[in-house]
C-alpha cells in the first residue's frame, strides 16, 4: 500500500542491522538515552504521544523523553535548528520551508503522528444547518500565516468557494498561543481551534463546533516528528527506538476506547474535565485524525504540496524522498507487535 521506499532494500538492511547493533550497545549500561522533544502545541490531537509517555513505551525502548511545549511552528523549528531540542513534533510543511531556504542540514520527517487537520470551525451561535457560505462577510479569527492550520483551513474554504482574503474579515495578527483567549474575549465571529479548547468552549457556551477542517481537507502528514539530517545519521538507534515506541502507542490507541485513552493522557491535561477529554478523543478517532502507523505515503505528501501550492508557499517542487525517511517506520511496522 505504501508508495514510497526511502532507500534501496540493500541499504535498508544495512542501516537496520547497524541500528540493532547500536541499540544493543546502548542498552548494555542500563541507562536510558535522553531525547529532548519539543511539541508545537499541547493538544489532544497528539494523544498517541502522551500515551507513549504514560504507558511507558518510550521507557521500554530505553529512552528518557524530555517533553517541552514550544508554541508555534516557527518557534519549534528555531529550537530544533539551534540545538535546543533533538526532535520536533511539528507540521511537515516546516521541513519544506527549511529546504527551500537551501539548508546544508535539512530537516527530515521520520515518523508521522497525525493524518488530518486537527482543527474545528467554531461559531459563536448554534447553526441548525451550517453552510460554508455563512462565513461570507463575517469576522474570522484565523491562524498564523504559513502555518499548516491556516493553509489547510484556507484550502478547505476555497474548496467551498469561500475566498478567505476577499469574502471574510480575516484576522491573522494574533499569536498562536493567544488565539483561544482572543476569541473568548470577543474577537471574531468564527474561529479555528484544536481540541480540547473547542470542547471547553462548547461546554462554557462560548462557541459551537459547526464543521471539521480535518474531515474537509483530507489525509495529510499534518504533524510529524522531524529532526536534522545530521542527528538521524549520527543517532539512527535513537530514531528507531523513538519510532518503535510511537508505533506501540498508535496500536494502543487504535485498540482502546476514548475513555481509556482519556485516562491515559489526563496527566498532560490536569486542568481539563475528563468528559471533555473523552469527547475530544472520540472526535479525533472518529474522523481518523490519529495516524495508524508512523509511515508517510506519496498521496499524503502530494496533498501537502497541494495545500502549500494553493497558499502560495511552495517555491519549488519537493519530492518525498528529499525530506522523508521511512526506514524507521518500515522497521517498526515489521517488528513491533
Amino acid at each position: 500500500m505504501r508508495a514510497y521506499k526511502a532507500v534501496g532494500n540493500a541499504v535498508v538492511v544495512v542501516v537496520l542491522i547497524f541500528t540493532v547493533v547500536l541499540s544493543a550497545c546502548s542498552n548494555s549500561s542500563g541507562e536510558r538515552e535522553k531525547v529532548r522533544l519539543g511539541e508545537v502545541a499541547r493538544t489532544i490531537f497528539y494523544a498517541p504521544q502522551y500515551v507513549a509517555l504514560t504507558q511507558g513505551f518510550f521507557a521500554e525502548e530505553g529512552l528518557d523523553v524530555e517533553l517541552q511545549t514550544t508554541a508555534g511552528g516557527d518557534k519549534t523549528m528555531t529550537a530544533l535548528l539551534s540545538g535546543v531540542i533533538d526532535v520536533a513534533l511539528v507540521g511537515s510543511e516546516t521541513s519544506i520551508y527549511v529546504y527551500q531556504q537551501g539548508a546544508d542540514d535539512p530537516v527530515i520527517n521520520f515518523a508521522q503522528l497525525t493524518a488530518t487537520d486537527g482543527t474545528f470551525l467554531m461559531a459563536r451561535n448554534k447553526h441548525a444547518h451550517f453552510e460554508w457560505k455563512d462565513l461570507k462577510g463575517k469576522a474570522f479569527l484565523g491562524q498564523r500565516k504559513g502555518g499548516m492550520p491556516q493553509m489547510a483551513g484556507e484550502f478547505t474554504l476555497r474548496k467551498h468557494r469561500v475566498n478567505p482574503h476577499k469574502d471574510l474579515k480575516l484576522i491573522q495578527n494574533i499569536d498562536f498561543a493567544n488565539i483561544a483567549s482572543a476569541y473568548a474575549s470577543g474577537t471574531g465571529e468564527y474561529v479555528q481551534l484544536f481540541e480540547p479548547q473547542a470542547s471547553i468552549f462548547e461546554q462554557e457556551g462560548k462557541g459551537y463546533v459547526v464543521a471539521s477542517f480535518g474531515v474537509e481537507s483530507g489525509k495529510l502528514p499534518y504533524t510529524a516528528y522531524v529532526s536534522k539530517g545530521s542527528f538521524l545519521k549520527k543517532h539512527p538507534d535513537i530514531a528507531q527506538k523513538f519510532t518503535n515506541a510511537l508505533y506501540k502507542a498508535q496500536l494502543w490507541v487504535a485498540d482502546n476506547s476514548p475513555e481509556r485513552i482519556a485516562d491515559a493522557i489526563l496527566p498532560y491535561f490536569k486542568d481539563a474535565d475528563r468528559n471533555i477529554v473523552i469527547r475530544a478523543v472520540d472526535r479525533y478517532k472518529e474522523q481518523g485524525s490519529y495516524a495508524s502507523d508512523p509511515s508517510f505515503d506519496q498521496e499524503e505528501w502530494n496533498n501537502l504540496l497541494d495545500v502549500l501550492r494553493a497558499a502560495g508557499e511552495l517555491k519549488q517542487e519537493v519530492k518525498i524522498e528529499k525530506l522523508v525517511d521511512n526506514q524507521f517506520a518500515q522497521y517498526a511496522k515489521a517488528n513491533v507487535k
